[in-house]
This record gives C-alpha cells, structure tokens and sequence, in this order.
C-alpha cells in the first residue's frame, strides 16, 4: 500500500469536558477569626458548584446565585487563605485570598423604627459599635434597598420589600453583627368612627374601629392631629377630637404599613344658640308647651328646665323647637338646649304658683256694668286675664296681691269671677249682678 491508515491520537478520542471554575475577587476580602462574614464569590463556572473553601476549610454555607456569583459564609481561621471554587469539572486554581484577624465583628444596640410596610421604602436607623467599614446591611437575607455609613456608632438604610419580621444585621471586614428584630406591617384599615360629630371645639373622645391598628403612629381630623390617641387593641383606638370649623372631615389612622382615610366620616357641628322661648312662664306642674328660637337647633338631643329634662320636645327647624315643660318649683329657671355641638346658652322660665282669690270689693254691681271691682289675693302679679263667668273683663295689675277690673254686662245674678296667669286658674270667688231698682 502506498500508505498507513492515520492514527488517530487518544486525546482527540476523548469527550469534551466543561473547563474548571475560575474566581475573580471576593468581597469583603477580609473577617474575623470568628468566621460568620457574608462574602460574595465573583468569577465563571460557578453553575453545579459543589464546595467553597476558605484555604482547606469548607465555608459555613453558600448559595450559588448564577454562573458568575456565589454568597458564601467564611468559617473560622486566621491569617491569609486561598478561596477556591470547586464543580463537578474541578477546582478554582487562582490566587484570591481572604485575610482573618481584622478585629472584632460590629455589634448593634438598636433600630429606629423597628416596623415599617411591607413595601419597603422606610428610613431606619441603626446604632451600635464597629459600624464605620460596614460592607453590607442586611433585613433578613435581602440586601438594604441602600445604606450610608454615618459614623463608627450609627448607619441610616432604607428597608427592603418584605414580610413578617426579620434580623437586621451589618456585616464589616470583622464579620457580622448580631440580628435586631424589625417587622413588616400591613396597612391599617379603619371602618367606623363613634361618635361621628361633636363641638367645634373639640375635646370629645371618639373610638376608632378597623384592623392593624396596633402600631398607629398618628390620627388626624382632616389636617389636624388628634389632641391625643390611645391604642387599645389592634382592632381599637380612642382619640381626643381636635378644634375645627363646621362641618364634615375624614379621620386618617397612620401606621408603619400606611394609612387608612375615611372621607367625611366625623362632623363638627356648631353650638347652639338660644334667642327666646314663649310662653316665658307657666304651672308648677309643667305640661305646658314652650316654643324655644334660635340657631343650630336641628341637632337637639335634649331640652333642659333647670336640671330636668323636658317631658318632650320636637325639633320643627334649625331656629325652632317645641318642648313640653317637666314640673318644677316655683321660681325661675335656665332652659338650654344641647346638641353634639354642645350646650346652648340659657333663657329664663319661671314656674308660677296658681293665682288665689281671697276677696272681692264691692261684691255686687249693676247689670249694666262698668263699675270698678277690686280682687284680693295671692299670686296675681302675672294675672293674664280677669273672667266674669265666660266674660272678659278690662283689669289692671297692681301687685302681686291686688288687681282692679271693670265689670262687664250681664244677667242678673251670681256670677264666678276667676284669674287666669301662667300658673292656672284661681279657684272662682262669687259676685252678683243687680237689677235697678223699680220706678
């Protein structure tokens, strides 16, 4: 044969094989002997990695984020080692080391606020030691949306997205701080306020119903911040109604996880305002109608002679309401009216006693009348009317004790005469009509 067959060489026999990791840097490049740092891996073929070493010792923990990223936590150790990546296709040879011995991990006191919506979005600020070369802050496993170092005490980040409560924890050269709780909350939802109205000058208490109200930071009646609030429970909170002008605001609940508005949900109602009532008197045992005028009387919750309540009332307009006197002692009192505006001003009614006769002077005269009688008695300085049987006579008052009036016509005859005032009708005392003489 002019020629050999061609061998083949055994390395070109062989199947193909994905090349071995590589690793770029690490960061941070240094941690506490303590281990427990937080240290991201960056370079290629990191996909099916099956360890990560920090010299001969394998990492506490690591995630393999992508081909090109891996979180791993450092173990202990101390001086400067290799770290190394290895897969299923062999083992990172590059020399990118991580230094121990640093100093100590940084250490949190506190976080301010320790809630915030589930959104994310809230500025929190942490304070604590060893803060100043913080590489990381993190809530829970999630990164800080971001973060600025502050001082070696105290760092401000903005809160990630998330649920339910998690660590904070800030990680340096040194390794990773202790956790501190932070929680995610829902937004607020309110449903009721009651009472719905009250005085333009605040300081009633109303009670606010609705869910996730445990963590209220602020209850405001339109623009303004309730006088003071109280939570109760997470389904209940008491507040302190501020000043405002009449009319209807919302109520807004603010928490961590938002705020929740109920539009025109509380009125401010004006104070009533009393300009007269009529009659301005009437019986010790009451049951007679008073017409009260005014303004702002539509609301009327009540109708007060003195301390006791009007037997009824009914309320015609916003300038006027009738009400049934309660009985009562002799004498004046304030009527008022109230409302959720509040308690009008006053306006006097006086009880009378029943007018009483005690004499009559002459007790007789003629038929013709127009003579002039003088009635004795008790009661008789509010006298409204004079009555000669079923007949008005003209009188004149002139004192409590006496009245002078004019005999109208009649039939001759006995006749009752009687004295009307507020406070009733006198019991009748007798007078007789006489006919002239026979020519």
């Amino acid at each position: 044969m002019s020629g050999s067959a061609r061998s083949t060489p055994a390395s070109d026999a062989r199947p193909l094989t994905s090349s071995a990791p590589t690793v770029s840097s690490v960061s941070p490049a240094a941690g506490s002997t303590a281990g427990g740092a937080s240290v991201t891996v960056l370079g290629t073929g990191f996909t099916g990695a099956t360890a990560v070493r920090f010299g001969a010792t394998p990492a506490t923990s690591f995630t393999v984020l992508s081909d090109t990223r891996i979180s791993a936590t450092s173990p202990p150790g101390t001086g400067t080692v290799q770290v190394t990546v290895t897969t299923p296709s062999g083992t990172s040879n590059e020399f990118v080391m991580f230094s121990y011995g640093l100093g100590p991990a940084p250490s949190l006191t506190a976080i301010t606020p320790n809630s915030g919506p589930a959104t994310g979005g809230t500025t929190v600020v942490l304070t604590g030691s060893g803060l100043a070369a913080a590489g990381a802050v993190r809530f829970g496993g999630v990164a800080a949306a971001s973060f600025t170092v502050v001082s070696d005490s105290r760092i401000t980040a903005v809160a990630p997205p998330g649920t339910g409560t998690v660590q904070v924890t800030v990680t340096t050269a040194g390794g990773s701080s202790n956790g501190l709780s932070y929680t995610y909350s829902g937004a607020p939802a309110l449903s009721a306020v009651s009472p719905d109205q009250g005085p333009t000058a605040g300081g009633n208490t109303v009670t606010l119903t609705g869910n996730g109200l445990t963590s209220t930071t602020a209850v405001t009646f339109g623009s303004t911040p309730a006088t003071s609030f109280t939570v109760v429970s997470p389904t209940t909170v008491t507040a302190v109604v501020p000043p405002g002008a009449p009319g209807a605001v919302p109520v807004t609940v603010t928490a961590p996880g938002g705020t929740s508005t109920l539009q025109s949900s509380y009125f401010y109602v004006s104070a009533p305002v009393l300009a007269a009532l009529a009659p301005a008197a009437g019986p010790l045992s009451g049951g007679n109608t008073v017409t009260l005028t005014g303004i702002h009387l539509v609301e009327a919750t009540a109708v007060r002679f003195a301390n006791a309540a009007a037997t009824s009332f009914t309320v015609v307009s916003d300038t006027l309401i009738t009400a049934v006197a309660p009985a009562g002692p002799a004498g004046p009192v304030d009527v008022t009216v109230s409302t959720a505006g509040g308690t009008s001003n006053a306006v006097s009614y006086a009880y009378v006693p029943a007018p009483a006769l005690t004499g009559i002077s002459p007790g007789q005269g003629p038929t013709s009348g127009g003579n002039t009688v003088t009635l004795t008695g008790t009661g008789l300085g509010p006298t409204t009317r004079v009555l000669f049987g079923t007949t008005p006579a003209t009188f004149t008052v002139v004192s409590g004790t006496h009245v002078v009036a004019e005999a109208p016509p009649g039939p001759v005859g006995p006749v009752n005469i009687t004295v009307v005032t507020p406070g009733g009708t006198s019991a009748p005392a007798g007078y007789t009509r006489v006919g002239a003489p026979a020519v």
